[in-house]
């Protein structure tokens, strides 16, 4: 092979060293489990170049791995759009709440990995009641009232659809002066003695969930919606013959309507105010696993229960239920 001049210098390529077998400390999984083939692998094929399988404990193993390094930097990125925080000096005679990467792999409803996840939070712990907040409570909807709505989804005959939006708290608006420390691995070397002061919402804040609800009740409310009565999570909008019915868990959003445009158009809206994620009909939530179809809708916890036998080591019941499941399904 030809050497190749580079910048002065000669280019000498690297020596090729072959292996008859791969170094045991490198492989993933079980060893005695074999060899899946793709089809056997699912969709796990689709994600396996792109999403690391391990969550790190340790902020040095996440910067370690590029998956982990590009999940961060997509969460700081959603700081700068969102106008979260400002780099200033450190004041004086005031608290500095550290902060803390927490690092989790996002499962769909069968268990496979789908995305990286990560979230910078602060150490809350170290707030002072009066000085760093004061309101905390937030209004969160209770499993009974997802029933209740899906309910009454199933029959009024409509559709009910989910939407996430994205680093919601990162929206909430602050009434207090707060400031954090610098996210570990990403300090500005320029300034390494500065601290961020908080336009908004940070995770792990004591305020954060209170902040996020007064900020999106307020915008719905602006836009023609009523607050529910008794459940304070409900929003509902009224029209001459349809209605809009719209549930809030926290960062999760279920809405249906009489009449599918007007789903449509409430999605048009969201969109206009905050990024988000449109994830189509709803089918996991809150544990449920939801199936919507002509006959009504149908609602089991096979996923949870998986979970549970799998915990107390009773997995030999798994296959039982699997096929009671697809009876279940296939009598549908």
């Amino acid at each position: 092979m030809a050497l190749i001049p580079l910048l002065g210098q000669v280019y000498q390529p690297p020596t090729l060293r072959w292996t008859k077998d791969h170094p045991i400390d490198q492989v993933r999984g079980n060893l005695s489990s074999g060899i899946k083939t793709r089809r056997q692998s699912g969709n796990t094929c689709l994600y396996v170049n792109f999403i690391s399988e391990n969550e790190p404990k340790e902020i040095d193993d996440a910067l370690r791995d590029p998956a982990w390094v590009s999940a961060m930097q997509e969460e700081l990125a959603e700081f700068i759009r969102n106008n979260v925080w400002l780099l200033v000096p450190r004041p004086r005679k005031r608290t500095i709440i550290g902060s803390k990467w927490i690092f989790r792999n996002k499962l769909d409803e069968i268990g496979t990995i789908i995305r990286n996840k990560t979230r910078l939070v602060a150490q809350g712990y170290r707030q002072e009641v009066g000085i760093d907040y004061d309101e905390t409570f937030a209004p969160v909807a209770r499993l009974e009232a997802i029933r209740l709505f899906l309910t009454f989804a199933a029959h009024m005959n409509f559709k009910v659809y989910q939407m996430d939006i994205k680093n919601a708290f990162l929206n909430g608006k602050l009434n207090e002066e707060v400031y954090v420390a610098q996210p570990p691995g990403f300090v500005d070397p320029k300034f390494p003695d500065h601290v961020y002061k908080l336009n908004k919402a940070l995770y792990g804040l004591k305020q954060a969930p209170r902040a996020w609800y007064d900020t999106l009740s307020t915008f719905l409310l602006s836009k023609g919606f009523v607050r529910g009565k008794i459940d304070s999570t409900l929003f509902l909008k009224k029209y001459p013959k349809h209605i809009l019915l719209v549930q809030i868990y926290v960062d999760d959003i279920i809405f249906g309507s009489t009449n599918p445009k007007l789903c449509e158009k409430f999605e048009l809206l969201m969109k206009s105010e905050y990024k988000m994620s449109m994830m189509g009909e709803l089918t996991f939530f809150l544990g449920l696993q939801i199936k919507q179809s002509e006959k009504g809708i149908f609602i089991n916890q096979g996923k949870y229960v998986h979970e549970m036998l799998k915990k107390f080591d009773l997995t030999s019941l798994l296959f039982q239920i699997q096929v009671l499941i697809n009876m279940h399904t296939i009598g549908e």
